[in-house]
């Protein structure tokens, strides 16, 4: 299915790098990276979890707050035999609950400005390390919150209010339900609400891939995050579902002590960043399917890093390595002389099928403009190193082939193309 996804071309977010081929493949080589670039994951991961520690701080706090209001409100009812008698409590649980929600993933919003930071720099560096198989310093970090900021603080932003409407509606279910109300409402809205938090998140990852590795409008960025993600349902996700492994194991491991342990070494190690590699490099495959990747040859990187002092030996060099393979296959005029290019527009026009004397003398004249320019051509360029190395070569070999003998009138081994450059 081919998607019309052409404003993405020439706009890739890949100015301080070139991408390199991948020789094993998209996930051959996220693999390899995986592995042999273990130290710089953990750095990554640690870079993100530091911008995500007041998100962090909100949640706890809101645990906390919770705990506190459970110790200093009764929730048992007396039954009016004792003294003194409590009024009902009925739903009062779930009433803490919504107004703790209410106002902690309120903040949770606010945390995510932060959050946003760490996830604009770990989504851009990952996707760098992948595509230069290895690549990584803090600066390129920060470069990627530079560059990817505002395209990450969008996505990050809409999904955390999508969670904070879903978890509001899950609040006002469990009270409704509590103070005996009608569940059959508030538990279709709520299921609703969860299938709609996850679709808004899974698009919202879409916009985070699109917005951290293509420059474009706003308009621009919502429309192909959207033909994306329609365009590849089963495989996104699959992959979404594979991202969040680290996740699943801490939802797995709050029932399981020791698991829940290893869950969140797991997290605060390289979690965020396996979450963050799986889905760059998913995303990143779907692009080169459908997008002409904007990649530079390494020997193109290497050549920009060169001074034109350096850049003009390699091209002496290079031209002397050409002429010396040319000279195994035999001495020819079409290469030990600079012979004009051919025009795309022909330098002597042909006769039609009818013709003047005035035809003929253009065409004497053109051929003499044609010979000068020829003439001119190879005066320019015959000291070019790929000509002038090409005939020295050849000149030392014809002298050698005259020399028979040395001084002392021993016969000399004989010059041949095979033996000449040795």
């Amino acid at each position: 299915m081919a998607l019309n996804v052409k404003s993405l071309e020439g706009n890739e977010l890949a100015q301080d790098y070139s991408r390199k081929p991948l020789e094993r493949g998209r996930w051959g080589t996220t693999w390899d990276v995986f592995k042999g670039n273990f130290g710089k994951i953990v750095l990554i991961n640690l870079l993100m979890l530091v911008f995500f520690l007041p998100g962090v701080a909100v949640v706890i706090v809101r645990m906390l707050y919770i705990s506190a209001m459970g110790l200093q409100f009764p929730f048992n009812a007396n039954t009016g035999l004792g003294y003194p008698a409590y009024p009902g409590m009925q739903g009062l649980t779930e009433s803490i609950y919504l107004s703790a929600d209410l106002m902690f993933y309120s903040l949770l919003i606010v945390a995510g400005f932060v959050a946003s930071v760490g996830v604009a720099g770990g989504a851009y560096s990952l996707k760098k390390l992948v595509n230069t198989q290895g690549e990584f310093k803090v600066k390129g970090f920060f470069r990627g919150v530079k560059v990817c900021y505002f395209n990450t603080l969008l996505p990050v932003t809409v999904f955390l209010i999508a969670l904070f409407g879903s978890t509001l509606v899950g609040d006002w279910k469990d009270l409704v339900i509590a103070q005996g109300g009608s569940s059959a409402g508030p538990i279709t809205a709520y299921v609703f609400a969860i299938i709609a938090t996850v679709l808004v998140g899974i698009y919202c990852a879409w916009l985070l891939a699109v917005g951290v590795s293509y420059k474009l409008k706003l308009t621009q960025l919502f429309r192909n995050a959207f033909v994306l993600l329609i365009g590849s349902p089963l495989p996104t996700i699959f992959m979404a579902g594979f991202s969040l492994i680290p996740v699943w194991l801490v939802l797995i491991g709050s029932s399981v002590p020791f698991l829940n342990i290893v869950a969140y070494i797991i997290l605060v190690f390289f979690g965020l960043s396996f979450i963050v590699m799986c889905w760059m490099s998913f995303t990143q495959w779907v692009f080169d399917m459908y997008v002409a990747p904007n990649m530079k040859a390494a020997a193109e990187a290497e050549k920009a890093k060169k001074t034109p002092r350096e850049l003009a030996l390699q091209k002496e060099e290079e031209d002397k390595r050409v002429a010396r393979e040319l000279l195994a296959a035999g001495k020819s005029e079409l290469i030990g002389k600079p012979i004009l290019p051919i025009a795309e527009k022909p330098a002597v026009a042909p006769l039609g099928l009818t013709y003047t004397r005035a035809d003929l003398n253009r065409i004497s004249s053109d051929k003499a403009k044609l010979g000068e320019d020829i003439k001119k051509y190879e005066n320019q360029h015959k000291n070019d190193p790929v000509y002038a190395e090409y005939n020295k070569l050849f000149a030392e070999r014809e002298k050698a082939l005259q020399d028979e003998t040395d001084k002392k009138g021993r016969k000399k081994k004989r010059v041949s193309a095979d033996n000449l450059l040795r």
